[in-house]
């Protein structure tokens, strides 16, 4: 039976369960918050960015001579265990919480110390020998240590979300060059507009998608901004001289991420104006992913009766009652994580305006909400690439026909016949039924066939040149 040791704060006493890590304060959190049912160890990068701003402190400390190289051993020690991906189930406060990330910032203390305290040859909570605040914590902060570690953990995802967002990219490109001979019909208002190629619609997709990649390059500048020596407020208060400049070296050194020192520590300890950046760019690709997803949806729309000009991957049956029907069932999960997305941007947006004076509490919803976005967008970009765009097919011969047999196609004639012969052949062909080609060529002998072959070549209809008679 597992044994129970005693450990106290300024509120009291509690029993901890003696194979538990994690100590009185996370015990407490654990208690008062059960907010989205998620732990903070559901987040692995986020423990591992606070092994690596633990160490970075921990090195910074001994550097300059206010911790003992013992302890430094002993919490590096630890701190490699976490950054390994050991302990995620002694992480066990809620992502949402009060406290700024307090009993975050605690629970990775406690385990840090425990763990610690077994190298040393110790038993857990005995912290006269390695102290959760007096040491792991030293020259520290949740005000600094939190958002230091929150934003090296989004950088990690950020490097997931672009890699995701290059291979889709890629994957739209080569539909492009397997469809680009594929002729089909442009659409404005949803209406017929003039001719263009499949390819060209999914270079387009490539392209816009690219845009994003950049837009993520540049707020990845601004999340690897940090704050550590800050402590409190800004001023370091109980940071020994230098101390941020030599953990910030240590932080860059040990995470292979490239973090900075904030310049002006009192506005970077309440500033979230990176996370506000971060949060429009994702709901700029969430936006610009679901209008794909509409495109693709309508795209296929049919069999019979819809555009049906590709062939998206068949995956399950689409109705409990209509027997022979696929729905777009990709195209239609990634709408709805980008609708998630979309929302937590507003989430992102209230919470980093509620901070008041040198710090803002509201951290650890915007965690929550930039992580899940991340993760979300991420997935669904991966499951779009995988499950639907590669393995897209065209109908180029129904494609072709419904161009050929569209009055929109009138459009092409205008530098030949001009706009108002144009809009009364378009007038006819729309009351008649008949072809644009039948009433210009045959009927009305208004241009020649060999004018006309011209005119509505593959290569004309890719790259239009200014046909006149």
């Amino acid at each position: 039976m597992t044994g129970k040791r005693t450990e106290h704060d300024f509120l009291g006493e509690r029993e901890i369960p003696d194979n538990c890590y994690y100590g009185i304060q996370t015990l407490r959190a654990k208690e008062n918050f059960d907010i989205t049912g998620i732990s903070i160890g559901k987040e692995p990068l986020f423990i591992k960015a606070f092994g690596y701003v633990k160490k970075a402190a921990a090195l910074a400390n001994r550097e300059l001579g206010v911790l003992s190289p013992e302890k430094t051993g002993a919490i590096v020690y630890a701190c490699d265990r976490l950054i390994a991906g050991e302990f995620l189930d002694q992480f066990i406060s809620d992502l949402i919480q009060g406290g700024a990330g307090t009993s975050t910032n605690m629970n990775a203390n406690e385990v840090i110390a425990n763990v610690g305290l077994e190298k040393m040859g110790k038993p857990k909570g005995a912290y006269e020998f390695l102290h959760p605040n007096n040491d792991v914590n030293l020259s520290q902060s949740t005000n600094d240590a939190y958002p230091s570690a929150f934003r090296i953990a989004l950088y990690l995802k950020m490097e997931s979300f672009a890699q995701a967002l290059c291979q889709l990219q890629q994957a739209f490109y080569d539909k492009g060059k397997e469809f680009k001979d594929v002729i089909k019909m442009g659409r404005t208002q949803l209406q017929d507009a003039v001719p263009m190629t499949l390819g060209q619609e999914f270079n387009a997709f490539a392209t816009t998608i690219g845009e994003d990649v950049v837009q993520l390059r540049q707020a990845e500048k601004l999340i690897t901004e940090v704050n550590m020596g800050a402590t409190a407020i800004g001023t370091g208060v109980n940071a020994p001289a230098n101390y941020a400049a030599v953990c910030v070296k240590h932080l860059a050194e040990i995470s292979d991420v490239p973090v900075t020192l904030a310049p002006d520590l009192i506005e970077a300890t309440y500033d979230t104006g990176a996370f506000v950046q971060l949060s429009g760019t994702m709901k700029r690709s969430a936006i610009k992913l679901s209008k794909i997803c509409n495109d693709l949806r309508l795209l296929s729309s049919g069999p019979r009766c819809g555009l049906h000009e590709i062939n998206l991957p068949p995956l399950q049956p689409g109705s409990s009652i209509m027997p022979g029907k696929v729905n777009p069932v990709i195209p239609e999960v990634v709408n709805q994580a980008c609708f998630y997305v979309i929302g937590a941007d507003l989430t992102v947006t209230l919470a980093a305006e509620a901070g008041q004076l040198q710090l803002n509490v509201m951290e650890p919803v915007l965690g929550f909400a930039l992580f899940t976005s991340l993760e979300y967008l991420t997935k669904a970009c991966n499951t779009l690439r995988e499950k639907c765009v590669v393995g897209i097919t065209a109908n180029a011969e129904h494609a072709k026909e419904m161009v050929m047999n569209s009055i929109g196609i009138v459009t092409q004639l205008n530098p030949i016949l001009g706009y108002e012969t144009c809009a009364a052949v378009a007038r006819e062909a729309l009351a008649s039924g008949k072809s644009i080609h039948n009433l210009v060529v045959t009927e009305k002998k208004l241009i020649t066939q060999q004018k006309w072959d011209e005119v509505f070549s593959l290569e004309n209809l890719i790259h239009p040149k200014f046909i006149t008679s």
